[in-house]
């Protein structure tokens, strides 16, 4: 290198750290942009289907401009000039807050499923298309009178101008998702028959015993070891059902009619409306679904996803209070339907009213409804207010049949069986061919449930152990063989979708009963008060009357003498009427003492919540006139009965550890409610749990744990025996009673621990209890990403199983809440407009919309707000109007 020679320019090398971060700043700006305009398009696509609820909207159909009005919950008050343009409204708003709901549901109840979802729920599809609820609604809609039709007819053009301003996702996010995988999905216009038909789903939620009447056949033939017809093996079968499903206490909790009270007969054709059994029709049939986005070990629990869950905490409680008991002078009634947790709420809250009230518009009525289904299920008009609550008698039969090919057996004869076909729609996949196979008592359910089926593989252990006998010789064949059929009132038209409006026009209780004569499926407890200060109850459902059984096992399905002879004629059913204790209570009890003439169940609720609401009236009575916030404070009373039993029985047991020491102490200063923010609430359940499961799940051969109401029955009563041989189970090395409460204490405080830690003092019950809410269908995708576009929670809540906050539970498999109160009513008669109101959810079925869980924080707490009635409070309450009018 030369002296005079340039030095060479050697660029500085750049360093990696300010590029990288430039690079991931594109990154992460292109990611920003993708996230919003992904968020824009979510976003667009969640509040296109939102529905106007200001301004006007034209519409082809109505004949005059119908107001509606929006309180700040989006409530809806609608007014109308005549009836067509009232529920023509109706269905319009309900299409416009839960169409997707409506969709699905009559999808549902017409074994439809797998048209939307496809393959996975052929089975269930199937189970409900042999139930047949659809042609069931379509039997009923053809029957109804010209005037019942018209609501019907009115309410479905109004969701059908709805669906024509609309398609796919401007109707509801659903149909967005289902879309990807179903883009051909198109809803069809909506028919009578679709509104009639979900009240055969509400009968299957609250359809009573049959679960229990197979739980009963199967441990009959466990128990039995698949004997037959020893008799001593079927007396001692039989001794031990008896002992597991005890009697009603009647001598320590209430029935709800103790004196039954003499009131005019009705006069009408309805007195003897079902006093006679209807003729077989062999199109009436039934049906079942499974669920692909949720496992289910049956088609019946798929079926109850869809429907309605009927286990632990299904019942209701409803009470009416005189005025001589109140405040006010005039009554108070408050409602509380209990049922499978849903999102949106199974309940639709609205107004109906006629603009001018008259004999041709006679329509002054508020409450909850059903979206898909016209007028007021329960509420009060001007004059009136109702609620209802599950009858609990027994309307399911289940019947063995001796089958041999295409016959079976009746009264030593081959009849033909009833056979028809149908066909299921599958999308993505190949239309399947079903045939539904019928006897004189219903639909063959075997072979489609695994339960059901189980019964008719080994029936005979059931059979004896209810007192039937085998069937007759002739029919011992190498070709014949069990099967299963359902006898169930659901299965024949009936006229509850007439009732509806009955109840909603009554003006007195001779019109209440009238209503009640008419609401046949499903039965429920009536209650009534009207503003001239009467109260009353009737007990409504078309009632079976019975041959040689009582339905508590199955029945021989080839002996005519064990079929139903006919229905109990209304005007012998249970009523009351102004009774002389001022008060009425229903909770899923007895509805009256065993030396009634006829037979009703021997399958009620146990009466722990009934005997708590009767107590908590009279002990609050005795102090002060009871008042509306009274009854908002009963609903929400969670005394846990057996808890304060345990608490009890743990006085003088032993238990090792200091934990375990601390949790059982801490049990014996506990007030026995079951609040959310309680430790000993906590502790106590879970006491419950694993001290259940040790005496009855545990066993070589484990004992049915369900329905905790009948649990409560049988272990207090072992409670008060030490000697009783169910608290030794050599399977967990357990020898009495003290060393069986022990290892439950210790276990629960371990358990607890586990999951709250070791100080007792910060256990609380509402996280443990907590509630999920959870979209009925793509709530249980298995997506995660689809199910938080639905679902909601988890919400601590307080209550438990059969208390009178009723929260049920499942035992043994998880404490989170599962059925509910789904709605929350008091109606104060000496002022409407002070009545309060709440329910699960919120109005609308929209995900993201601000009134689709808005409730939801005031019902976990019982928080309940006024609802205006009279046409002043709701001009003052309204938030939004909307006027729908006449095109052209």
């Amino acid at each position: 290198m030369t002296t005079d020679s340039q030095p060479i320019d050697v660029p500085a090398r750049r360093p990696w750290g300010p590029r990288i971060g430039r690079i991931a700043f594109l990154v992460l700006a292109a990611i920003i942009v993708i996230a919003v305009a992904a968020a824009f398009f979510v976003t667009w696509t969640i509040q296109r289907s939102f529905p106007q609820t200001a301004g006007t909207v034209t519409l082809d159909g109505l004949a005059s401009e119908v107001t509606v009005q929006r309180d700040d919950r989006g409530i809806p008050t609608i007014t109308a000039d005549s009836t067509d343009d009232l529920f023509f409204a109706e269905g319009f708003v309900h299409a416009q807050d839960r169409f997707f709901e409506m969709d699905f549901r009559r999808h549902v109840t017409s074994g439809r499923v797998a048209e939307m979802f496809g393959e996975s729920q052929v089975g269930t599809d199937a189970f409900l298309r042999t139930l047949g609820w659809r042609k069931v609604a379509e039997a009923e809609v053809a029957a109804m009178d010209e005037k019942t039709l018209g609501y019907y007819e009115a309410y479905a053009d109004g969701v059908n101008a709805y669906l024509a301003s609309r398609s796919g996702a401007e109707l509801s996010l659903e149909y967005a998702v289902i879309g990807m995988q179903n883009p051909d999905y198109t809803p069809e216009p909506w028919e009578p028959a679709d509104s009639v038909a979900w009240l055969k789903a509400m009968a299957w939620d609250l359809r009573g015993n049959v679960e229990d009447e197979s739980e009963r056949a199967l441990l009959a033939a466990e128990l039995d070891g698949g004997a037959t017809a020893d008799p001593d093996a079927a007396a001692e079968t039989s001794e031990m059902l008896e002992r597991l499903y005890p009697a009603y206490p009647f001598d320590e909790n209430p029935v709800i009619v103790p004196k039954i009270s003499t009131v005019p007969a009705l006069g009408t054709d309805a007195e003897a409306a079902f006093t006679t059994l209807p003729e077989q029709d062999g199109d009436i049939q039934l049906a079942t679904t499974t669920l692909d986005w949720e496992e289910t070990s049956s088609v019946v629990e798929a079926a109850s996803i869809l429907v309605g869950d009927v286990g632990e905490g299904i019942g209701s409680n409803s009470w009416v209070v005189s005025g001589s008991l109140t405040e006010t002078g005039l009554p108070l009634l408050a409602n509380d339907p209990h049922l499978g947790a849903s999102l949106p709420s199974v309940w639709y809250q609205v107004q109906l009213k006629c603009s001018t009230v008259n004999e041709a518009c006679p329509f002054d009525v508020g409450g909850f409804s059903f979206s898909g289904l016209p007028g007021i299920v329960i509420g009060h008009n001007q004059t009136v207010a109702w609620g209802f609550t599950n009858l609990t008698t027994d309307v399911t039969d289940l019947y063995v049949e001796r089958i041999e090919g295409d016959q079976y057996w009746r009264d030593g004869e081959l009849v033909p069986l009833e056979e028809s076909t149908e066909t299921i729609a599958v999308a993505g996949g190949d239309d399947i061919e079903l045939t539904i196979r019928s006897t004189v008592h219903g639909p063959i359910i075997s072979g489609l449930t695994d339960d059901f089926t189980a019964i008719a593989e080994d029936p005979s252990a059931g059979l004896s152990a209810g007192g039937a006998s085998e069937p007759a010789p002739d029919a011992e064949s190498s070709d014949a063989e069990y099967a299963v059929s359902l006898r169930w009132t659901a299965l024949d038209p009936g006229t509850a979708a007439t009732a509806i409006f009955a109840l909603s026009t009554a003006q007195d209780f001779e019109d209440f009963r009238y209503a009640a004569s008419l609401f046949d499926v499903p039965a429920q407890n009536l209650i009534y008060a009207d503003t001239e200060g009467n109260i009353g109850y009737q007990t409504p459902g078309r009632l079976p009357i019975r041959g040689a059984g009582d339905g508590w096992l199955p029945q021989p399905g080839w002996d005519s003498s064990y079929d139903w002879t006919g229905f109990i004629p209304f005007e012998d059913l249970p009523v009351s009427y102004n009774p002389t204790s001022g008060y009425i209570v229903t909770a899923n009890n007895a509805i009256v003492t065993d030396d009634y003439d006829y037979f009703l169940s021997k399958d009620w609720d146990y009466g722990y919540r009934a005997a708590r609401i009767a107590h908590l009236i009279e002990r609050r009575a005795a102090v002060a006139p009871l008042t509306a916030q009274d009854m908002r404070e009963i609903q929400m009373d969670s005394e846990m009965w057996i808890g304060k039993q345990l608490a009890s029985a743990l006085g003088d047991v032993e238990v090792s550890g200091k934990g375990p020491k601390e949790a059982v102490e801490l049990l014996r200063t506990w007030d026995a409610q079951n609040t959310a923010s309680s430790a000993g609430a906590a502790y106590a359940n879970v006491l419950w749990s694993n001290l259940v499961q040790n005496i009855f799940a545990t066993r070589d051969q484990p004992l049915p744990i369900s329905h905790q109401s009948r649990l409560f029955t049988v272990v207090s009563e072992m409670l008060s025996n030490p000697s009783d041989p169910l608290w030794s189970n050599e399977a967990i090395d357990v020898a009495g009673m003290e060393e069986m409460l022990a290892l439950s204490a210790e276990q629960a405080y371990d358990e607890l621990a586990a999951l709250q830690g070791d100080v007792v003092s910060r256990w609380n019950w509402g996280s443990l209890h907590a509630i999920t809410l959870t979209s009925d269908t793509l709530g249980s995708s298995g997506i995660a990403p689809i199910e938080a576009l639905f679902n909601r929670g988890p919400f601590p809540v307080s209550g438990g199983a059969s208390v009178v906050n009723a929260t049920g539970w499942n035992l043994g498999e998880s404490y989170a809440t599962t059925t509910v109160p789904s709605m929350r009513m008091v109606v104060d008669l000496a002022d409407f407009d002070a009545s309060t109101w709440n329910h699960l959810t919120g109005a609308s079925g929209h995900a993201f919309h601000e009134h689709y869980i808005d409730q939801t924080a005031d019902w976990a707490v019982g928080a309940q707000k006024p609802w205006a009635f009279s046409a002043k409070a709701v001009d003052a309450a309204a938030v939004d109007t909307l006027v729908l009018t006449p095109k052209g």
